[in-house]
């Protein structure tokens, strides 16, 4: 199912793209010579970079099975979902339940292609083409009110798309305008780069070379303090164990005992909206 709302975005493959330098990041196909440059340029800096993008994947496997297993949510929106990869949303929800509604939400002309033709025939998921940006585009939209029912409790997933909005967008208040349309019950799961602690010097000093590296090709990019990322969750309780490095967000093992140069600098939650908590 695909929103019939109207959606031009310009598709230019001579400049790199969010989605498809993450896409070459997870070793994909769908990205162009622009896009892997901006990942080679990373590489130099950072020669596991691509680690990151890899552990992110898994934070969202395991984020959405918790979700659905064991918080029993069975609406979600996809918020900034990027392009279909192994083990995509729908797909981990549906193994435990093949009911469960999921709304892809991207303003990527190439992902929403890709999303099209993954679920095209899929009736419990909805494609739409939106900005996060601009949440009243996806809380507003005819048939997402219609698709989920905002009585109820929904899984709002927000990975890797926060840190590409700037400071003047303000991602405190898009998140918080997300998390004020959520019944009590719902949760919320954010993926986020973040500023390595002044313990760890040499990483903090990568972070910032790479943000460099991606405000100058893809025009957007930030490593942000954690303490500003505890601040998208709002007055939602973060479940156990809290925003941590991903790998340490309910690993099914171990996390490893050598921290590659991404591990302090990309970090990851899940919180939920208690019935007593505020609208926000």
């Amino acid at each position: 199912m695909t929103s019939g709302k109207p959606f031009l975005v310009d598709f230019d493959v001579t400049n790199p793209n969010i989605a498809r330098v993450y896409d070459a990041f997870l070793g994909g196909k769908d990205n162009f010579a622009a896009d892997r440059a901006v990942v080679e340029e990373t590489l130099r800096i950072v020669p596991d970079a691509a680690a990151g993008a890899a552990a992110n994947r898994e934070f969202l496997r395991r984020a959405v099975w918790y979700l659905t297993s064991v918080a029993s949510i069975e609406q979600f929106i996809d918020i900034g979902a990027g392009l279909p990869a192994e083990d995509n949303v729908h797909e981990i929800a549906h193994q435990v339940n093949p009911g469960a509604r999921v709304v892809y939400v991207d303003n990527d002309p190439v992902v929403i292609r890709h999303a099209q033709a993954l679920t095209s025939h899929d009736r419990a998921v909805m494609v739409l083409p939106a900005d996060a940006r601009y949440p009243e585009q996806i809380l507003d939209d005819p048939a997402v009110r219609m698709f989920i029912d905002f009585s109820r409790p929904v899984g709002v997933l927000m990975f890797s798309i926060l840190h590409h909005i700037t400071d003047e967008e303000d991602p405190a208040e898009i998140a918080a305008r997300f998390r004020a349309a959520m019944a009590p019950g719902s949760h919320l799961a954010i993926s986020s780069f973040r500023m390595p602690g002044p313990e760890h010097p040499e990483d903090r000093a990568k972070a910032r070379a790479v943000q460099e590296v991606f405000n100058e090709t893809l025009g957007t990019g930030f490593w942000r303090e954690h303490a500003e990322i505890l601040t998208w969750f709002g007055d939602w309780e973060l479940i156990a164990p809290g925003l941590v490095p991903l790998p340490e967000w309910r690993p099914e093992k171990a996390p490893p005992a050598c921290k590659d140069s991404t591990y302090y600098g990309f970090v990851g939650g899940v919180a939920v909206k208690r019935q007593d908590q505020s609208s926000t």
